[in-house]
């Protein structure tokens, strides 16, 4: 009996929603978490209603949510929680400082140092919170010195890439592959077992992005007018468990090596003390300072403090925008 090549109406139905699911995914009024839940929902519904019959017998709603249990997507989702955490604690911020400060040194041994960690991190880590950290940090660069920014961007981004391919778990790709080769029963990988072939691609891959791939980028215009970063006003509220409750004011500036600009003390909401190198901080204080969105989280991460503006707390929800820029 010869078989029809037509596809069954399951795959017809399948690959419809695929079509209503892009169309979806491109509208910008609908939140992707909809979108996406509306997709899985269908499929669910639908096979559990009209249920497919294949050899290895009936595919059912529930079918469709056993990959979620899957070790290569738990995996994935806890590495792209371990990135957000960096992102969010500022984890990284002192290796971004360090890089920061040796380009006025070596601006090419310091884009090579830029090179060789954005690869060593991304091999353990997702490669996001890797870019949000160098990505501020070489745009300053390519502006103090007047260099072609994607010059910088590019490569970094690149090396972050090829970094991710060393180990098992620096992409989600290999973790995927992996899991599927162990479920069809072949050896499982171990997270260093392709290493040695990584290393040796990913030098030749770190040489010629650091030394071939900026002169050959094309220089592209700025297009920001203005490009200094934008200063806010917000208050840094002392709590009982900060490290600057009961520090000298002159002591919680230096916790920040001298860099923070306190303008005045709130102690409460009529009383205002003057910002004097030995007036004392209490929980409850508020310090009214003036800086960018960086450093303010900054301050913040380093006293112990709460970040408030226009008086909000900042977080997720009230974030610091400058939507103009």
């Amino acid at each position: 009996m010869i078989e029809s090549g037509l596809p069954n109406p399951h795959t017809l139905a399948v690959l419809i929603l695929t079509v209503v699911a892009l169309i979806l995914f491109s509208r910008e009024k609908i939140p992707l978490e909809t979108s996406s839940l509306l997709v899985l929902t269908v499929l669910a519904v639908g096979f559990e209603v009209f249920p497919y019959q294949g050899k290895a017998g009936a595919v059912r709603a529930v079918d469709f949510f056993r990959g979620f249990g899957h070790e290569a997507l738990v995996a994935v989702s806890a590495l792209m929680v371990a990135g957000h955490g960096l992102v969010r604690s500022g984890a990284l911020e002192p290796v971004g400082r360090t890089l920061a400060k040796m380009w006025s040194v070596s601006p090419s041994i310091s884009f090579l140092l830029t090179l060789v960690i954005a690869g060593v991190l991304s091999a353990f880590i997702n490669n996001t919170p890797i870019v949000i950290l160098l990505l501020p940090i070489l745009v300053s660069v390519s502006l103090q010195t007047k260099s072609n920014a994607s010059s910088l961007l590019m490569p970094m981004g690149f090396a972050t890439l090829i970094g991710g391919m060393s180990t098992t778990i620096g992409t989600s790709t290999n973790l995927l592959v992996i899991g599927v080769a162990a479920d069809l029963g072949l050896r499982r990988m171990e997270m260093f077992d392709f290493i040695l072939p990584a290393l040796i691609a990913n030098s030749i891959g770190l040489i010629y992005l650091w030394l071939v791939a900026p002169r050959i980028l094309p220089k592209r215009e700025l297009v920001l007018a203005d490009t200094s970063p934008r200063v806010f006003t917000a208050h840094l509220v002392i709590m009982e468990e900060s490290l600057a409750a009961g520090m000298t004011l002159s002591e919680v500036i230096g916790l920040t090596n001298n860099a923070m600009n306190v303008e005045g003390i709130r102690r409460s909401e009529t009383t205002y003390i003057m910002p004097l190198p030995d007036a004392i901080v209490n929980p409850g204080d508020r310090l009214l300072v003036h800086d960018t969105p960086g450093h303010l989280k900054e301050f913040e991460q380093l006293l112990g403090a709460t970040l408030y503006s226009a008086g909000d707390e900042v977080d997720e929800d009230h974030p610091l925008q400058a939507d103009d820029q």
